[in-house]
């Protein structure tokens, strides 16, 4: 009787292990973080172009966020700020548009020289595919041409860990009418042609021990919806760093003012606006935040956000 009750208790604390060590791994905090902007309209070294690309370095991995405008413009800049990319192999484009796309072939041809795993593994959110009325979606051919040389493309509409503590939130719900897309494109379907709001707007997220961090390349879904979907699909913890694009460029005071009131729930600290979130809205949101010139910057060529340093901005920035 007394083994059988003690069988019984050892079951139950290992069950209990087992559902602690799940829970641990969905919730893992990773201990090592740097983003490095590749591609954005400011710089002061390397090229300046309307288009965004990070290098994200997490616990001796490297991923490569979008890629940039111009074919040339990353593989350049990475050359003036010393950054090598011949030993990344996952690359994520978080929507269609061509300047976030434009360099990986070309990155992808000089690499592989290097190394015949480099950028050879393509994330995207599902929807990024979709036959675009009036216009060729040039990702199809980019597809084809890379899969030809051995690339492997993950497509995503649920939120995924793809490394510990390193989550992508696949397609993110339009909960808050936060509109920042052309509005006139449409989506071929089967049951018709549709609103293209690019559903395929897919962002990075890296837990930390500092809080939630949040890259985007244009965050057509919206800050605010994007971190919504956050919360309730990966981690209820503060959302402390966004760095990327996230499209106020246009956005009215109005507008901003209720971004920012949100924000300030979900305890943002850092904030890297870069490419489409526009200068002047980022010193609108600096002001409505009660921020300062050292936590909330406009993104450049070569500024970097990590655990160590925190914020560190571009010279022309500064």
């Amino acid at each position: 009787m007394k083994l059988h009750k003690l069988l019984s208790i050892l079951s139950i604390s290992i069950t209990l292990s087992a559902s602690v060590s799940a829970n641990e791994a969905k919730l893992y905090q990773v201990e090592q973080l740097k983003v490095t902007t590749l591609s954005t309209m400011l710089a002061n070294r390397g090229i300046g172009e309307w288009g965004y690309a990070a290098l994200i370095e997490v616990d001796g991995r490297k991923i490569l966020f979008d890629t940039g405008n111009r074919p040339q413009t990353v593989l350049q800049n990475v050359k003036d700020l010393n950054v090598d990319l011949s030993d990344v192999e996952d690359v994520i484009l978080s929507h269609n548009h061509g300047d976030h796309t434009g360099g990986l072939e070309t990155l992808r041809a000089h690499y592989q020289k290097l190394n015949p795993k480099a950028l050879s593994h393509v994330h995207v959110g599902k929807g990024i595919f979709a036959k675009r009325v009036g216009r060729a979606n040039r990702m199809l051919a980019m597809k084809s041409a890379l899969e030809n040389q051995g690339v492997v493309f993950s497509e995503y509409a649920n939120v995924k860990e793809i490394y510990p503590g390193v989550w992508l939130t696949g397609n993110v719900a339009r909960v808050h009418p936060e509109r920042n897309w052309g509005g006139r494109g449409r989506i071929e379907t089967s049951d018709g042609q549709i609103e293209d709001n690019i559903p395929e707007d897919m962002s990075l997220v890296i837990n930390t021990k500092d809080g939630l961090v949040l890259v985007a390349g244009c965050g057509h879904a919206g800050i605010i919806n994007t971190m919504e979907h956050i919360v309730k699909h990966i981690s209820p913890h503060k959302i402390t760093t966004a760095i990327g694009g996230f499209h106020l460029v246009n956005a009215e005071d109005q507008h901003l003012a209720w971004t920012a009131n949100k924000l300030k729930h979900f305890g943002l600290q850092n904030l890297m606006g870069a490419h489409c979130t526009g200068i002047n809205s980022v010193f609108a949101l600096r002001e409505l935040l009660q921020s300062n010139r050292e936590q909330v910057v406009v993104g450049s060529v070569g500024d970097s956000f990590s655990l160590s340093e925190g914020v560190k901005p571009g010279g022309i920035a500064r």
